[in-house]
Formats: structure tokens, sequence, C-alpha cells
């Protein structure tokens, strides 16, 4: 009977996938070198098909993607898709760790599911500070039609990129974090890739382009923001309008309203906000630095126009104010902890959010991960984890384990911080799949960390200032937390996350900040399949790229140019995937 009734709701599983698999996105990018003039000097942007940012990709909750990827640099490529789950295959998440990157004139075609996701997230280049020269863009995961959304259908969606910028090319920023320097004061935060507003005739020079974002009067529109800058936390408002938060990284929130909200590296968020000013003059959108100490940063903010269609006159005036970090500390962590689930909606599926009931689980893994101001570690300038500095090998950490490859990596990341020699190591965390996590981010720098997990959304308990001790799980938030993929770690404090482990593969956690980042502020997470046989994940893609000591692996370049060879290669993969789900049906089955 037991082995009857699992057969049949196997069966209902695959009928479910099979029904999801029939629908599909498909797109073919080309990455290459724009020449623009974001701040008035003409400079290298990487664009995709031409646009700086990228364009759209607006898919569906379950939809299958592939998207095929013309690398048009003159260097190797990755693209990473920000907080998308990649179920069951971290073969397509395009980080070091899990892929060789695509050579200059090569492409590769990505291809995944968008299982249970809905929101707002972002793509970006994973490779050598290339998101400082742009290549990133929009993604939104829209609910399929039967799952409700918790409120009513806005008028019009507005994706608005915020993030510094400098001047200096990506592989001049780059050398220069080579040899030690740090990058300092960026020369303008950019908003969807222009210069500010000239709000201040002695601080923004005339003739520059910047974004104008046009409403109708009365209409409500959902703006979908994003901090894809380098490493500046920014402050973000819209003059005289209330934000009605309501969604965090494809976590749906409950809604409430801010004049202003800091919004960390890598953080996205979606707002309601309703035309309800009169026309009289435009109104600013602003995006200012955050938890500075360099007198210039402040000099520095990005402005677009909020232009009603019946506007009467130009935006003037003083810029209206951020929040003072330097008098009120905890304004900006007492607003990240009014930010929390909507436990009464459904998300990606028709059950409530917070009818996964984490709280109540019991914690079976705890790693406290420490970083600390920059450490000199064999005359070179580095981040660490654990003082730990990441040091990536040529042949990614999945490829070693696929090909039973030793000396690779090593799995003995310590899940506490000492105080032991740094070291520059590739090293993971071992977690046990099915485990429930616990990861403390212990930030003893003085600038504010935002940390990244690929694979997951983790559930974010807890914040605060101070040294994180076991008795502080006392004040966790085990009910509404906010579910998300990027979390910020205050100067001096710590911050909680728990996340159930049930997406077999390796991941990447990493600093968002991209100087952090590079300079080896990283680690990956390594969720092994209990079964070894891949029963829980995919198997290798038909297209998989070798590198390292697999290079020779490597067969020459086959480029999907036409359609034929694009449905040969659709075929597979939906072969490959069906199999996949044929040996899980199999193991429900005979378990």
């Amino acid at each position: 009977m037991a082995a009857a009734a699992a057969a049949m709701v196997a069966a209902v599983s695959l009928a479910a996938v099979l029904a999801s698999a029939a629908a599909q996105a498909e797109v073919r990018w080309e990455v290459s070198y724009l020449t623009l003039e974001p701040l008035g000097d003409a400079q290298k942007v990487i664009a995709i098909n031409n646009q700086f940012p990228g364009p759209l990709l607006n898919v569906t909750t379950n939809q299958n993607v592939r998207v095929n990827v013309q690398n048009n640099l003159d260097e190797p490529l990755l693209i990473t898709w920000d907080g998308i789950q990649m179920r069951m295959n971290s073969w397509q998440d395009g980080v070091s760790g899990t892929n060789c990157p695509i050579p200059p004139g090569w492409n590769w075609t990505y291809q995944f599911q968008l299982k249970d996701q809905i929101g707002s997230f972002f793509y970006f280049p994973s490779l050598g500070l290339q998101r400082a020269a742009g290549g990133y863009g929009p993604i939104t995961v829209n609910n399929r039609a039967t799952v409700p959304v918790p409120f009513g259908q806005p008028d019009g969606d507005i994706t608005l990129f915020i993030g510094d910028w400098y001047t200096k090319s990506h592989i001049e920023l780059r050398n220069m974090l080579d040899d030690g320097r740090d990058l300092g004061a960026p020369d303008a935060i950019l908003i969807n890739g222009r210069a500010p507003y000239r709000y201040d005739t002695t601080l923004v020079p005339d003739g520059l382009q910047y974004e104008i974002v046009g409403v109708e009067p009365g209409k409500t529109y959902r703006f979908r923001v994003h901090n894809v800058g380098i490493s500046t936390s920014l402050n973000f408002r819209i003059q005289n309008h209330n934000m009605l938060l309501v969604e965090a990284e494809g976590t749906y929130t409950n809604q409430q309203n801010y004049t202003n909200l800091d919004i960390h590296v890598g953080q996205s968020y979606s707002f309601l906000v309703t035309m309800d000013q009169n026309a009289s003059t435009d109104y600013y959108i602003v995006a200012s630095p955050r938890f500075i100490s360099n007198p210039q940063r402040s000099q520095v903010t990005g402005v677009a126009i909020l232009q009603y269609s019946n506007s009467k006159g130009n935006a003037s005036g003083p810029l209206p104010d951020a929040p003072n970090d330097y008098y009120d500390k905890y304004y900006s962590i007492n607003q990240a902890r009014s930010i929390r689930m909507n436990t009464s909606a459904g998300a990606a599926r028709p059950n409530p959010q917070g009818s996964f009931h984490y709280g109540s689980i019991n914690i079976t893994q705890t790693f406290v991960l420490k970083n600390e101001a920059p450490l000199r570690i064999n005359g070179k300038r580095r981040r660490t984890i654990n003082r730990i500095s990441y040091s990536p090998p040529e042949t990614p950490l999945r490829l070693a384990d696929l090909h039973n490859l030793t000396g690779v990596y090593t799995t003995d990341f310590p899940a506490m911080p000492s105080n032991v020699p740094a070291k520059i190591a590739s090293s993971a965390l071992n977690a046990s799949y099915k485990g429930f996590l616990e990861i403390v981010f212990q930030n003893n720098d003085t600038d504010v960390q935002a940390y990244h997990l690929d694979g997951y959304s983790f559930f974010v308990v807890g914040m605060d200032y101070g040294e994180w001790t076991p008795d502080r799980r006392n004040e966790y938030n085990r009910w509404d937390a906010i579910s998300r993929c990027t979390t910020q770690v205050f100067p001096g404090g710590w911050t909680a996350v728990l996340v159930s482990l049930d997406n077999v593969g390796i991941w990447n956690l990493r600093a968002e900040k991209l100087d952090n980042w590079y300079r080896g502020q990283e680690v990956y997470v390594k969720v092994p399949d209990p079964l070894g046989y891949n029963i829980t994940e995919m198997v290798t893609p038909d297209n998989v790229l070798y590198c390292g000591l697999l290079k020779d692996r490597q067969k020459p370049q086959v480029h999907e140019s036409n359609s034929k060879s694009s449905a040969q290669a659709e075929a597979g993969y939906s072969s490959r995937f069906l199999a996949t789900v044929m040996l899980a049906v199999a193991a429900v089955i005979f378990s």
C-alpha cells in the first residue's frame, strides 16, 4: 500500500514536472564592450545586446529558461543569477566553483528551471570585477495565474539599478586591488547606468544624461530596485512619495510604508508607489551613500527624475534628507528588523509562505563566519573569513568532484573563528543534505558587509551590534523573519541566518562587495548527494566546459547559431531532465 501510494504521488509529481517543462523562455545574448559616456567622458562598459543595463529576463514560475551567451569580450566570462536557486542544478550557477569560464569568442547556453520562485532578481558577470563595468540586468519572475498576488495589479512595472561607479575600467580597478591599494571614493552613483540629474550646479557638471521615469497621475507602479554597485550601501527615496514595501528577493513582505530604505550591495526590493502628488514640478529619485567615512563620498549622490505626464516644471530645491547614522546608528538596523515576511500570502505556490515553521526545527550545524579588516598574507593585502582567504582553483570544485580529482580543494573550512595565522586556501564548508544550518556572520571590520548565498534563501532571524554568543538565540525571530538571499552585517555587529539544506550542490557564499569578494572573502558550501548517484541532482549538462586539470577533455566550440542546433540542444536538455525526474520517481517508489 505504501509503495502504491508513493507511486501515485510520484506519478502526480512527474505529471506536474512534465507540464511545467512545456513552458520555456529562450533568449540569445551577445556580451560585448560598448563605448558610452555615463559621466561625460568616453569609457568602455560591458553591454548585453548593446544594452546597458542589460535586457530584462521576464519569466514565470517553473518555466524552463535557456540563455545562449556569446562572449565577445577579450577575457573569460561567466554570468551568475543573483537569487535564482538553480534547484538540483548547480551546474548552471555561473561562478568559478561550479563552471569553467566561457572563453573569448565562444558561446555557452545556460539551461535551468525557475522552480517555485517568484520575485525580483538580477544577473551579472561574476569574474574579475567585471560587474564594475556593467553586464548586469534584471530578472523578473512572475506568479502563475493560479497563485494570487497579495496586492492589486500595478499600472506599470519599473526597474531601477542603483550603484556606485568609477571612471576607471574594471581592469584598472583590478590592478589597484592587486597592488594592495583601496578603490577610494567612487566617481558617481548611477541610476540605470545614467549620471545624476544636475540638482547642484557645483557638484554635477552640465550636459550629463540622467534617468527620467515617466508616470501618470493617480496610478500605482511597482518599482523593483537593485543595488548592483561595487561596495557602497545606498539609501533610496522618492521625494514626497511613500514607498510601500511588498517584496524582498522573492519573498512577499508585510506591507508597510517607508519614506526611505537602506539598500546594501546585492540587495533587491519591490515597492508600490502611488502617484498621489500634484504635478507642479517633477520629483527627485535619490540614491545616496550610507555609512561613509570618506567625506568625498557624501558628495556623490545618484539622482533621477520622477516626471508626471502633466508636470509643470523641473524638480528644484534641496534633495530629501537621508537618515544620519552618526547620530543614530540603530536607525538602519531597526529598519532592517522591521522587514518581515507576509506569512498569510502565497508566493510561488498557493500555500502561505509562513507555513514552513522554521522556528521549530532543530539546528543541526552552526558556522560562525568572522571577517576582519584586510590582512597581509604572503605579501598580499587580502580579505578573509575565519582567517582563510579563498583562492579559486583552476578546476571548478564541482567538476573536480565529478571526476574524483584530489588536491583541488579541501573541506576543512573551520566552523568557528580562531586566532590562527591567516592563509590563502581553496577550502569549502562541508554541510549535510537535509540539515538545518545556522550561519552567524560576525563583522569585525568598520564597514557594512553584505553576504549572499547561491542556491538558497535563508531566514534572517537576528542582527545586532557586538559579539554574537549562543545566548543571542533567545532573541531570534522564529516566526516571520524575512527569507532572502543577501543580508547586511553592520560594522562591529553580527547577523544570524537559518537555512534548510534541501538543494544538493556546491554553492557560493560570498561578500557581495566586489573588492572584498575579489580579495578572497568567500567560501563554498558543499551539500553532497547522500546517495552518491545524482538522484537529488541534475546530471552533468552535455555542453559542460572543461578547464584546469580537465582541459584536455574540452572539445572544439560548437556554436548554436541556428534553430536546428538549438532544438537539438533543447532535446538533449529535456531528455536529461526527464532522466533525472525518472530516477527520483524510482527512488520514491522503491524506498
